[in-house]
């Protein structure tokens, strides 16, 4: 039913898939990148975030270490918030083009670091989601693959010292400052945003 650019795995619908067009949900992130998203695609949702630490995951295989950290997120959030409203939770990271994982910078200097990488190179920038509701259960894997071209220094620079990066996987903005390197893509923007909207959409009667 999904459009895939990834690996994915899906959970058997339980019940009828009713149609939810005027549905509430809650997105478990603090992501202004994914609340965007979802009020570009006209969901109606409400925002809070459960309690629970992404630093306990091990893995490095970034397919896994997302699956992981959102369906950790889901686990923590029914726990939290019940399932009165269905919950949308998604993790997102980029993996290098020798797939190592950039996680979120901790630093300017680490953002420097892990720009640098990305730089005249190509990234896979990697989101999986757990939507689930009372009556359904829906997850997915996708991936978007972008070949950016050498980034500017003074640019760079200015992009630092903006502090945008800060909390994004890999400091890397697709939206905002590497826009103009991309040179090739293969996927859907809104993966590398954080949430591949139009692979949820179906599950939301929409």
């Amino acid at each position: 039913m999904s459009k895939e650019h990834g690996a994915g795995r899906k959970e058997q619908v339980v019940g009828s898939n009713r149609s939810t067009n005027d549905i509430k949900i809650c997105l478990c992130s603090q992501s202004e990148s994914r609340a965007l998203l979802l009020r570009k695609f006209g969901v109606d949702f409400v925002q809070k975030s459960p309690d629970y630490d992404e630093e306990q995951i091990t893995t490095t295989i970034a397919k896994d270490f997302v699956y992981t950290a959102s369906k950790g997120k889901l686990e923590a959030a029914i726990r939290e918030f019940g399932l009165d409203v269905p919950l949308l939770c998604a993790d997102t990271v980029i993996a290098a083009a020798d797939g190592t994982i950039l996680r979120k910078a901790k630093d300017i200097e680490d953002a420097r670091r892990i720009l640098s990488i990305q730089s005249g190179s190509t990234i896979s920038i990697i989101s999986s989601l757990h939507y689930k509701s009372k009556t359904l259960a829906f997850s997915d894997i996708s991936a978007t693959h972008y070949h950016f071209s050498a980034f500017e220094k003074e640019d760079l620079e200015a992009y630092l010292e903006s502090g945008l990066w800060a909390g994004k996987a890999g400091g890397c903005m697709v939206e905002g400052f590497c826009k103009k390197y991309i040179q090739s893509v293969d996927g859907y923007e809104s993966t590398a945003m954080g949430l591949q909207v139009e692979v949820l959409l179906p599950w939301l009667g929409k």
